[in-house]
């Protein structure tokens, strides 16, 4: 039987540019920069799963050294590098958040291009509000988004919150007046600064998002040191997912590690609510099959979906989806779950959630109407 197809309903761009081994190394970690003390990414459990899973495609023994996987990735050259590890992926679609580092990454089409694969956007929130506020004034904001966000709607698959990096995930759950709203706008535009952190807006951009019936992403838990991961815990949104659930939108919590039993809760007790491990994934490299089985320990089948995060290197996305894949046959094994059952579980989480979750069938149908007789 023939491994399906993943949707990857998270992930980023990828980088063009070549990467000496301190360009590659930045790229494997959530750090800022290499640690300038001596120490070494490829002592990681990533760096083995990169020796591990990656060099193989990269016609190399597997676990070959650092330098001679770095030697190779620069003989084949970045876009060979990164058509050969997407395509080794298996993901026929990407749904992809083009609104961080847009400058130095591939665009949603060349990323679906060079993978031969479908690609969708998903729109970044905060980068919206901000383009916005940079040429709106406060009392026209209110509007001003609706417009502008209904306009990028129409060929996005999604949205996605990053509140957890400006505020924290503690948003009271009402949804703000525009009244409110006018007034957080001038209060950050008078503030100087460049991002938005005021929560009043933050929710207001949560809202609109499921006004338009795009389903919402939200960052949570493990990410770079710009997030305190303290207030990055899924459980701090519990009184926005009471308030939201009634509008049968999606909620699709991002990443959750090291919260990914407080985000299965969640996804248990809350419709609306859906989960995936990615980003940890791939980092983790041989330990993705325990931090799956925590996930499934009480997250339902039906609420939990593939996603990679990959951002900058085509490794990410091949560690992310054949660690996926392994962790997740390795859990159906310890359960000693029958075939069919298996079968069927594996397309839920492979695709089936994702379609569903994200209308991705009607709305190919949409934009593709047959041709008429």
């Amino acid at each position: 039987m023939s491994a399906p197809l993943l949707i990857d309903h998270h992930c980023h761009g990828l980088v063009t540019r070549e990467l000496d081994r301190t360009g590659f190394e930045e790229l494997l970690t959530e750090a800022d920069t290499v640690s300038p003390l001596g120490t070494s990414l490829f002592d990681s459990l990533i760096g083995l799963a990169v020796r591990r899973w990656c060099a193989p495609v990269l016609d190399l023994p597997g676990y070959a050294p650092a330098g001679d996987y770095l030697a190779r990735r620069a003989e084949l050259g970045a876009a060979e590098v990164n058509r050969r590890l997407l395509r080794a992926a298996g993901i026929g679609t990407f749904l992809v958040d083009d609104g961080f580092r847009a400058d130095e990454l591939t665009t949603v089409d060349e990323l679906g291009a060079l993978a031969g694969a479908d690609a969708r956007r998903i729109i970044r929130l905060e980068s919206v509000a901000e383009a916005v506020l940079g040429r709106s004034d406060a009392a026209g904001f209110p509007e001003a988004l609706r417009t502008e966000l209904a306009a990028q709607a129409s060929g996005a698959a999604g949205c996605k919150s990053i509140v957890a990096y400006r505020f924290g995930l503690e948003l009271t759950g009402e949804r703000p007046t525009d009244k409110q709203v006018r007034f957080a706008a001038g209060a950050w535009q008078a503030s100087g600064l460049t991002r938005l952190t005021h929560p009043v807006l933050h929710r207001f951009l949560i809202w609109t998002g499921i006004d338009l019936g795009l389903p919402v992403q939200f960052h949570v838990g493990y990410g770079d040191r710009d997030v305190d991961l303290h207030k990055a815990d899924p459980l701090l949104l519990t009184e926005l997912l009471r308030n939201t659930e009634s509008a049968g939108v999606p909620i699709l919590l991002l990443h959750n590690y090291p919260y990914q039993r407080e985000a299965a809760y969640l996804a248990q007790i809350f419709g609306h609510v859906f989960v995936d491990v990615g980003l940890a994934t791939h980092n983790v490299g041989f330990r993705a099959g325990a931090v799956l089985a925590e996930l499934l320990e009480l997250a339902p089948f039906g609420k939990v979906l593939f996603s990679s995060d990959a951002f900058g290197l085509a490794e990410c996305y091949h560690l992310g989806s054949l660690l996926f894949r392994r962790a997740l046959a390795e859990f159906l094994r310890a359960g000693e779950v029958p075939s069919a059952d298996a079968h069927r579980i594996v397309g839920l989480l492979a695709r089936d959630n994702a379609e569903r979750v994200y209308q991705l069938t009607t709305r190919r149908r949409r934009e593709n109407p047959p041709a008429p007789r």
